[in-house]
């Protein structure tokens, strides 16, 4: 499979301690007691860990995080009686007292699944062994959510679709993606939409499968859109037009003085565009890391005018 197009991985589960209702019907006191045993268990387990209180941070501070893609939106705008376990290397979170008890995320640059799953599955047994989590022969891991019964796991890969976004195609490919019981959904998950042709592809069912089934079938419909963006993409970059865009994006970004979220993001899908393409030499992962410093809350600026100019400043520096 060709990943260069393939941005990140994440393995998340969706865990709940037995015989406790969900957050969403604990008191205040009891909701902080749970936070607090979850919170010490994994400290203990996990010593490298470092803990955040959600309640203590600001909206910026939140919404940096979300745009990191460490906690959902949902965590980000509901932090009463939450808080994160964070590795030093941001490849492992914990979110507390989100949706459910638990979520514990795994994380990591490129196509990775197997590796992602396997911390992921190393973490879940670690804290299940001292917390217990819900479970039923029936149903499988008890969640908030019905869509999550089962194995409790939502396996997703984010991917650059530039070829099949211009060309429309996209909205079949997501139609068909959806009868195999898998998703698409924009950079930040649920609820949001896709920017410069990036998008989440994950399962949308998690009960009936084995964790291992649901990578596979995966995988296998990553390699059909792989297949399907490989081939427009050979026909298309040969398109003067196209390398007119792509280089023109590129002049646009290492010269411009002030520029919008959207429009450095939709430029900087065609500069990514360009470099697998191999028409620029541009690193992938500098070029992914630019599309999380840009972003609103990462550049800590609440004047809007004074946002742009940043972000424009910061775009320059990276590509000049």
């Amino acid at each position: 499979m060709n990943s260069s197009n393939i941005l990140s991985t994440r393995v998340r589960f969706a865990r709940n301690l037995e015989a406790t209702p969900f957050p969403s019907n604990l008191s205040p006191e009891k909701k902080k007691e749970l936070l607090l045993k979850v919170k010490d268990t994994a400290k203990k387990l996990f010593p490298n860990l470092d803990y955040i209180d959600a309640m203590q941070l600001t909206t910026a501070q939140a919404g940096s995080l979300m745009e990191e893609r460490l906690i959902s939106p949902e965590f980000a705008n509901n932090r009463d009686g939450a808080g994160l376990l964070l590795s030093k290397d941001k490849n492992l979170a914990i979110m507390l007292n989100e949706e459910d008890h638990l979520r514990i995320q795994t994380f990591e640059k490129g196509y990775a699944l197997d590796k992602a799953f396997k911390r992921a599955v190393e973490t879940d047994v670690a804290l299940d062994n001292e917390l217990k989590f819900a479970y039923s022969e029936n149903l499988g891991y008890l969640t908030h959510c019905p869509t999550n019964l089962g194995t409790g796991m939502r396996a997703s890969v984010l991917v650059h679709l530039p070829a099949l976004t211009d060309s429309g195609v996209i909205n079949k490919t997501v139609s068909l993606i959806s009868q195999y019981g898998f998703t698409v959904r924009g950079l930040y998950g649920e609820g949001t939409r896709s920017e410069g042709g990036l998008y989440q592809i994950s399962n949308q069912i998690s009960i009936g499968l084995t964790e291992e089934e649901i990578l596979e079938r995966l995988g296998e419909i990553l390699e059909k859109i792989e297949e399907n963006e490989a081939s427009l993409r050979e026909k298309y970059i040969e398109n003067i037009e196209i390398q007119d865009k792509i280089f023109r994006a590129y002049g646009i970004l290492q010269n411009a003085r002030t520029i919008s979220s959207k429009e450095a993001v939709t430029l900087l899908s065609r500069v990514r565009y360009g470099a697998e393409a191999g028409l620029l030499k541009l690193d992938f992962e500098d070029l992914d890391s630019l599309l999380v410093k840009i972003q609103p809350y990462n550049l800590c600026e609440t004047n809007p005018q004074q946002r742009d100019i940043k972000r424009a400043q910061i775009i320059r520096n990276s590509l000049c």
